[in-house]
């Protein structure tokens, strides 16, 4: 069943792990979807793997921490699609350290794309969605952000944010049609994982009670469970993908 027919759909840091799982995702529920990255080759690349599957997709550089490239890309979004139903706040970078070494500049990067870039992305698209009537916002958290993690401050401090915005809008949105919702992932084996040392991945594994890292299609299809009708009373929630690393 096509459970996100007829629906637009905007994801943010489309272009490569949970977010091009999320893409992919979409379109198999019937969405069309708009790629938000600045990963212009991989963007592209993604675009016309979509359309040849027969899926209507459309790659748009952007760079979330710029509130005028996000506006301008919900316009070219609007505009390509006639609508706007879906925003899917997932770009999001590390860089991580401990405090001690933590330079002005990892946090002000870390802070700009998944804080800033969050509320901006949502500050561009909310006019659309209200215009509709109908709309859910949906933001990737992470189980840092509830409850912290060695060497991540700015990090965690992102993550609790957007948590905290989550529910915030729920609050401004609701009598919309809006909902907002955010979601929190452990440990997901994604590209980033790829380079760390097999002791490393192994611990991960361990910690959580499921005994593996979560696949970026897992967290997908959380995403797209709370875009679809069947969430529409979960609001301001925010849901834990972590194999029971939290416990």
């Amino acid at each position: 069943m096509l459970t996100l027919q007829d629906k637009v759909a905007i994801v943010t840091g489309g272009a490569s792990g949970i977010g091009r799982a999320t893409v992919l995702r979409f379109l198999r529920d019937g969405a069309r979807v708009a790629i938000w990255d600045i990963q212009a080759e991989r963007g592209q690349a993604l675009e016309a793997e979509c359309l040849k599957a027969g899926g209507q997709a459309r790659f748009i550089a952007v760079n979330t921490a710029s509130l005028e490239a996000t506006e301008t890309a919900a316009r070219e979004t609007q505009e390509a699609f006639g609508k706007i139903d879906i925003l899917v706040n997932n770009a999001g970078i590390t860089r991580d350290a401990t405090l001690k070494k933590m330079t002005p500049e990892q946090w002000e990067q870390v802070i700009s794309v998944n804080l800033t870039g969050v509320f901006n992305c949502t500050k561009a698209v909310y006019p659309y969605l209200e215009a509709g009537g109908w709309g859910r916002i949906i933001s990737a958290a992470s189980v840092v952000g509830l409850y912290g993690n060695f060497g991540q401050t700015n990090y965690a401090a992102t993550k609790a944010g957007v948590i905290a915005m989550t529910k915030v809008w729920a609050r401004e949105f609701g009598r919309k049609g809006i909902t907002a919702n955010a979601v929190a992932p452990g440990f997901i084996h994604t590209e980033m994982m790829d380079s760390l040392p097999e002791k490393v991945l192994q611990m991960m594994q361990e910690k959580a009670p499921a005994g593996r890292l979560g696949t970026p299609d897992e967290v997908a299809a959380v995403y797209a469970f709370l875009a679809s009708d069947d969430a529409a009373f979960i609001n301001g929630a925010t849901i834990s993908v972590d194999g029971g690393l939290t416990l």
